[in-house]
């Protein structure tokens, strides 16, 4: 297990505090383990291994408990037993029926620590900002960085190169519990195929009611298909009509509404950076983790382009920056990123392989006139980086600590 630094340097100085720690993020990201990692800092800090209480609402020996009040019941008996504070932790809490009430009940009620993970972002919505507006912080975990993904790599098999490792990272992605499997490609594939269809029944499917499961995959295989294109509503409509299947755009906004509340895409805006506005038509999506794609759907080394951008993309959220596709005249910005008033624009090519190329690559930003960092990043060995433009090899960009 890695102590996932990124992380925990967040969740750190909340450790202890009244606010209630919400983890969220895809199915499987890991953040079962982050509670554990969170446990290990709470004991070496001195707590006792007796004032923890940890459910897991996917337990089915936990089913009894997943009502409002059968929880509140039995966690109050629970930690009338602890002496000192109390320090809950609620995995996949979404199961329980009202659970809102209860977390801000034992708030209230108790001297404790609490930690919930859940996976659908509608976790932080509705009832949620009623009944704890002001009262949690939320954290979302990612699967593993390539970073990360070398960290444990190396621990398996420590004589591999990062390069190698890199090639390995583009087909299977960041999923954590791969290791378990030591990365071998057979077992490595069926276990993202039962990740995947275990987001679409649960997290899609049974929590929107939706009906028409044939639909939503049809969906879902063009958006995966079409990672870092801009689309609409009504491109996959017209696409949809051409396979026979009359489907309303708004219909479509909904299905695809609901795969980003599994965390399963991410919608990134555009943004036209000399009117200062940001535009509502064809926007870009992304995946959570691109080895599903390539376990699912395939053609991950045929989409070279398109992964590439995936993966920059992902480090970019990683990392806490605010990202938009940035659109000057005609020309457009794979990625515009914000954080702290601070900004970063990113350009992602696969190889800058004829003039042709580097001239539209770094072309993109003549019109930018200000002084925050441009990048262009592709697989390219060489350094070419040109009037003020750096030029980064992906995976020195994606392992640079600061890219300021």
């Amino acid at each position: 297990m890695i102590k996932r630094e990124l992380y925990m340097s967040r969740i750190r100085p909340f450790i202890g505090s009244e606010l209630i720690k919400v983890l969220t993020g895809l199915r499987r990201s890991g953040k079962s383990v982050m509670l554990d990692l969170i446990r290990e800092e709470l004991i070496a800090s001195g707590i006792s291994d007796k004032q923890f209480i940890s459910l897991n609402f996917e337990n089915m020996r936990n089913a009894r408990l997943c009502t409002a009040e059968a929880l509140r019941d039995e966690i109050q008996k629970q930690v009338s037993a602890i002496t000192g504070k109390a320090y809950l932790f609620f995995d996949e809490i979404q199961e329980v029926d009202g659970w809102e009430k209860c977390v801000n009940s034992f708030r209230v009620e108790f001297d404790c620590d609490i930690y919930i993970t859940g996976s659908n972002a509608k976790l932080l919505s509705g009832e949620l900002a009623t009944y704890l507006a002001g009262r949690y912080v939320e954290f979302i975990i990612y699967p593993f960085s390539f970073g990360e993904l070398i960290e444990l790599y190396q621990t398996i098999f420590p004589k591999t190169s990062r390069n190698d490792i890199f090639s390995k990272y583009l087909t299977i992605g960041g999923m954590p519990y791969l290791s378990n499997l030591r990365y071998a490609d057979q077992p490595s594939q069926q276990y993202l195929q039962d990740l995947y269809n275990s987001v679409v029944l649960k997290d899609i499917v049974k929590r929107n009611n939706i009906r028409d499961v044939d639909l939503l995959e049809r969906i879902i295989a063009y958006i995966t298909a079409n990672v870092g294109t801009a689309f609409s509503a009504t491109s996959i409509s017209k696409y949809l009509k051409s396979e026979s299947r009359t489907v309303a755009p708004e219909t479509i906004l909904n299905y695809v509404k609901a795969c980003e509340e599994a965390f399963l895409f991410y919608r990134v805006k555009r943004q036209d950076l000399q009117g200062k506005r940001i535009l509502t038509i064809n926007e870009k999506y992304f995946i959570a983790d691109h080895g599903i794609r390539e376990a699912v759907f395939g053609g991950n080394m045929k989409d070279i382009n398109l992964i590439l951008e995936n993966i920059v993309f992902m480090e970019l959220l990683r990392r806490g920056y605010k990202v938009t596709v940035g659109k000057t005249a005609a020309k457009e910005i794979d990625f515009v990123c914000e954080k702290q008033g601070q900004k970063l624009y990113v350009q992602v090519s696969y190889l800058l392989a004829s003039e042709e190329t580097i001239e539209r690559e770094f072309g993109v930003y003549n019109s930018i006139r200000d002084n925050f960092p441009k990048y262009v990043i592709s697989l390219d060995e060489l350094d070419m980086s040109r009037n003020g433009i750096k030029h980064r090899n992906i995976r020195d960009f994606l392992l640079s600590p600061d890219w300021g």
